[in-house]
């Protein structure tokens, strides 16, 4: 007698459906609706255009925004992504390329899961585990991927595995 995970073609569809397939499809909804939110926030404000102060010397420079505050003169570059779009551009791919990478990882494990209890097909079980292992290695690529996109997680990071002095 052999222990193995239920080939049952309901219990198949019903376990791959409920741990896989609808959160990705919740995630990819959720994803979708944060990115257009976004692009259409930042698109909103680069269509107010704010026109130069009077007191621009030179015509090559750039359009400014100038707040005065007791006596302090304070002046931000306009046209350009402002520090809160860059940071919201990057989190927003970081987010992407994360839940890209999880889709290919996974995906390839939860179709044969999915598809050979259905057709009756036999997979040798070198492939069941390649996809098994390519849906762990997720876990391996996400620290690589949250080091590349925050600075914080990659000192962190670096402070770990460097050697104390």
């Amino acid at each position: 007698m052999k222990c193995q995970v239920s080939q049952e073609p309901s219990y198949t569809i019903f376990s791959t459906f409920g741990a896989f397939y609808l959160p990705l499809c919740v995630v990819l909804f959720v994803y979708w609706k944060i990115y257009k939110a976004a692009k259409f926030r930042i698109g909103s404000r680069k269509n107010n255009t704010i026109t130069p102060m009077a007191e621009v010397k030179e015509e090559t420079q750039q359009p400014q925004m100038v707040f005065t505050v007791r006596h302090a003169t304070v002046t931000f570059q306009t046209d350009g992504d402002t520090w809160r779009e860059q940071k919201e551009k990057k989190a927003a791919l970081m987010v992407g390329i994360l839940i890209g990478v999880f889709v290919l990882c996974w995906i390839p494990f939860f179709i044969t899961e999915l598809i050979v209890p259905l057709c009756s097909c036999d997979i040798p079980p070198i492939w069941k585990s390649i996809f098994l292992w390519l849906g762990y290695s997720n876990s391996f690529f996400n620290p690589l991927i949250y080091t590349a996109f925050n600075k914080n997680y990659n000192n962190a990071l670096r402070n770990l595995f460097s050697r104390q002095r």
